[in-house]
């Protein structure tokens, strides 16, 4: 996907008959479609994926009509000022981790209490919406996240072998990485952000913690599917 933005961005012809964002919304349902005929995903991973499209796509609706972020250029195959491909990056994201959790094996010690966790992750998604007219509760979310989940440790299997490790760590590594993702995705005109209007410019790293809270939101869709197992119980 962030292959198709940069390409897209470089080479993309501007007077295509098809939009750039069109395209590259025919490109995203394209990578979908293959990666279920490959079989690089499940039929029931992709069921639960699509709920990344509705969380995303409800997010991208509300945060652009504040103008938050926007989508600069042209296109049809949109909802408003939002394109049809913005849902499929948090799609990505989704099948990522759910792609992952199968690949490596994924085992938990200390796992906190399911309804707990869940409830934490319904909290930072309003809490996405709602600082916008309400004091913003990102600092007492990250407060609960690290109580819930200090000592949980997060084990996966790499050629036969058990790794480990704390599993706010594995959070903070995958969230640096989508907001490396981010900038890749800014540069290309994705989407920009208003301090970007005249010019690109790296994403502010306080944005870091955004996509941590939102990774843990998707961190627990895909728990849904997967139901966290021991790393001593049985398969």
């Amino acid at each position: 996907m962030l292959a198709l933005l940069l390409g897209t961005h470089l080479l993309y012809p501007r007077s295509a008959a098809l939009a750039r964002y069109d395209f590259l919304t025919v490109g995203a349902v394209a990578i979908q479609l293959g990666m279920i005929a490959f079989r690089l995903e499940t039929w029931r991973e992709a069921r639960v994926i699509f709920l990344f499209h509705v969380v995303g796509t409800a997010m991208e609706l509300f945060k652009t009509a504040l103008g938050s972020w926007e989508y600069p250029e042209a296109s049809l195959l949109r909802i408003g000022g939002v394109p049809l491909f913005s849902g499929f990056m948090y799609a990505a994201v989704g099948s990522y981790m759910a792609r992952v959790w199968r690949i490596f094996d994924f085992r938990f010690t200390r796992y906190p209490n399911v309804l707990a966790s869940q409830l934490l992750a319904a909290a930072i998604y309003v809490n996405f919406f709602a600082h916008h007219w309400l004091p913003d509760m990102r600092i007492a979310l990250f407060a609960a996240l690290a109580v819930l989940f200090w000592r949980t440790r997060v084990w996966f299997r790499v050629w036969r072998e058990d790794r480990w490790m704390p599993l706010i760590v594995g959070f903070f590594l995958v969230s640096a990485f989508i907001w490396l993702a981010e900038n890749i995705a800014t540069f290309s005109h994705a989407w920009i952000y208003p301090s970007q209007r005249h010019g690109w410019a790296m994403v502010a790293p306080e944005k870091l913690g955004a996509w941590y809270l939102l990774m843990y939101v998707s961190f627990i869709l895909v728990a849904a599917l997967n139901r966290p197992r021991d790393k001593d119980c049985a398969l």
